[in-house]
């Protein structure tokens, strides 16, 4: 993953170099050459995916690519690296924060035995009804007919076990390591909220949405709140699509692997406008 970018870019090759100095591991090697066990990790995975994202900005700057965007957000962590990239960290600082939060989350993971699953084509009232049955929350609300629940272990298997009787199509439990925003993070967000109180934010120079809400946040400590409160919340992504195209975005690029945000993009709504870049050779056809 990035390792085209760091090999032809100059100025990525320079963001992993810098992640090594502020990390004080090499991230470029983790993620280049894996092993995957090490690079999954939740704490070693958040940095990777925030480097590389900015890593292919600079490269589209570099290339006289670099759109002129005017809206940036992205999902869960890569809400941290669209905010780093609208000014409200410099590079170093959004990285210590990312890395703090995967930290403090896989922590939390491991002191805990949660789960996830993904409820496929259902309506928001009856993903809260299999919620408040079974005891688990809803952590992903990514676009239409896909919503991921979070909780416990048991209670997630418990609802994937029953979700049939109860009329849902269907069900496919995650193979993820804990229970992401969901009640189990608690332990992760109250650290994180005392981490961020030595953290510098200033205001975005471009308009960002905010996961907890699918709303406009633009104050430093408006965004500081929802960070913290994004550990444990429901991410409305689906909301932040839709608002940025309310907000005038007629087009949106995504920055990262797998193409995993222009599909939900074109689950939402087909006729928008989506393209995702992952690696070097993906430049050139923009």
């Amino acid at each position: 993953m990035g390792r085209s970018l760091h090999d032809n870019s100059p100025a990525a090759r320079a963001l992993y170099v810098q992640a090594g100095q502020v990390l004080g591991w090499d991230l470029a090697k983790v993620s280049f050459e894996g092993p995957e066990a090490e690079l999954t990790q939740t704490k070693v995975c958040q940095p990777a995916l925030f480097v590389h994202g900015l890593a292919l900005w600079a490269a589209l700057g570099e290339a006289g690519k670099q759109p002129k965007a005017e809206i940036a957000m992205g999902l869960s962590l890569g809400e941290v690296t669209a905010l780093t990239a609208a000014g409200v960290f410099d590079f170093a600082t959004g990285l210590r924060v990312v890395a703090e939060r995967g930290r403090l989350m896989q922590a939390a993971c491991e002191k805990s035995l949660g789960s996830m699953a993904a409820v496929i084509g259902e309506e928001r009232a009856k993903v809260a009804e299999l919620c408040r049955e079974f005891d688990v929350e809803a952590a992903n609300f990514n676009a239409p007919g896909q919503i991921i629940v979070s909780g416990e272990k048991a209670k997630v298997d418990a609802l994937v076990a029953g979700a049939k009787d109860r009329g849902v199509k269907r069900v496919m439990p995650l193979n993820v390591a804990g229970a992401y925003h969901s009640r189990l993070m608690e332990p992760a967000r109250m650290a994180f909220a005392d981490f961020l109180r030595g953290v510098e934010f200033r205001s975005p120079n471009l308009t960002v949405f905010s996961n907890t809400t699918g709303q406009r946040v633009s104050q430093p400590e408006e965004i500081r709140a929802a960070l913290v409160k994004q550990v444990v919340s429901s991410v409305l992504w689906e909301d932040c699509m839709r608002n940025a195209v309310a907000a005038g975005a007629t087009e949106f690029l995504e920055l990262g692997p797998g193409g995993v945000l222009a599909g939900l993009a074109r689950r939402t709504e087909k006729s928008w406008t989506v393209r995702s870049i992952s690696e070097f050779g993906d430049i050139a056809s923009l």
